[in-house]
């Protein structure tokens, strides 16, 4: 079997082949199609390694179909075979010292997700983005208004046209805004179609709406949860889960003295801003919901923002022992102390209706579902 390993470029895809740790191939080429001749169905198979990026899921299935074996690197691990080290990091020798690891067998593995949730995640960064777009121009059109002199009272993002239609504003500033409220009612529809295409997807998925059934705990924040684990039982425990997702206390323990920093923020960004999102809400409830009443001691003691971070961390132990049990959230469960984390234990079949209907009906009153 050939060692090939690839990195990739802005603009180019440099590959390297080894052969009992020497190299015997190298080349340069500007897309995936111009791989087949050194990769393609009629050379002979190989496995391949590719640090995972935007690329690796499309040429991982590709490479599948011409009859190689593909290894997805763990880029935050990377450095442990040389790479970025003495000032010395080009494609060519990424290349090279990824090509020799895997020869070895000491190549980092990253996990590769399933197509669907590919589907999944992809889906989401479109709303994502179109989201983002949206408050970026409603962020600028609240500017204008007030660098005019006037005011415009609050409204969420879905309702804002409706407020600023309403709205006693002077015809030079409708005018100014005009582009602008304009390309907010596209980005308004655009929006509408991709959360139904998400929706859709989603209800693919039971776990998700199995996920939402936790008090502040959105149909975005379960599918983006879901689109990132994939595998609830590759990890072994939640705090496995909480370092996956950048939740847990840097830690410096060099000198034979412990040093504790702030959260070490690796894995995807994206869900762990939703973790903290759904945290805020979660704080900011009202009852006695174990979860709210935990982070409301934590806040009296360390303040809110550590709070927060610190409930976002265990809200995702919980989601992944939920999924891991296939149960739905049960308040008694959370609020047991227990040396092994959450005990499982069989649910009543009523009290799991009760919490799926009312996931159900917070899904309805979000996106509109049927």
């Amino acid at each position: 079997m050939r060692s090939v390993a690839l990195d990739f470029g802005v603009r180019q895809i440099t590959l390297c082949e080894v052969k009992e740790q020497k190299v015997i191939e190298r080349a340069t080429v500007r897309s995936i199609g111009a791989l087949e001749k050194y990769l393609g169905p009629n050379t002979l198979p190989a496995t391949v390694a590719i640090e995972a990026c935007r690329e690796a899921w499309s040429l991982h299935d590709r490479l599948g179909q011409w009859g190689h074996q593909v290894v997805l690197v763990d880029t935050t691990r990377v450095r442990q075979l040389g790479i970025g080290q003495h000032g010395r990091k080009t494609d060519r020798i990424d290349a090279e010292r990824l090509a020799m690891a895997l020869e070895r067998g000491s190549i980092p593995r990253a996990h590769v997700l399933a197509p669907h949730r590919r589907q999944l995640r992809l889906q989401l960064e479109v709303r994502r983005a179109l989201v983002e777009t949206r408050a970026q121009y409603i962020t600028t059109i609240r500017d204008l208004i007030r660098a005019n002199g006037e005011q415009l009272r609050g409204a969420r993002s879905e309702k804002f046209l409706e407020v600023l239609k309403q709205a006693p504003l002077s015809e030079p500033t409708r005018a100014l805004m005009a582009p602008l409220s304009q390309t907010i009612a596209v980005l308004d529809e655009q929006i509408t179609q991709s959360e139904a295409k998400l929706l859709g997807l989603c209800q693919q998925e039971p776990v998700i709406e199995l996920l939402t059934t936790v008090p502040g705990v959105s149909l975005i924040t379960a599918a983006a949860f879901v689109s990132v684990i994939d595998q609830a039982r590759r990890f072994d425990d939640a705090h496995q889960v909480e370092s996956y997702l950048g939740l847990v206390p840097s830690e410096n323990s060099s000198g034979g003295k412990r040093r504790v920093g702030s959260i070490t923020k690796e894995g995807n960004t994206y869900l762990r801003a939703l973790l903290v999102q759904a945290s805020w809400g979660i704080l900011r409830g009202r009852g006695d919901d174990p979860l709210t009443l935990w982070g409301q001691i934590v806040a009296d003691r360390r303040g809110k923002r550590v709070a927060v971070v610190a409930l976002a961390r265990r809200l995702s132990g919980v989601l992944w022992a939920m999924w891991r049990d296939q149960t739905v959230y049960e308040p008694a469960r959370v609020g047991r102390p227990s040396a092994q984390g959450l005990e499982r234990q069989a649910q009543s079949v009523k009290f799991q209706a009760q919490m799926m209907a009312q996931a159900a009906r917070k899904v309805r009153r979000q996106y509109g579902a049927p």
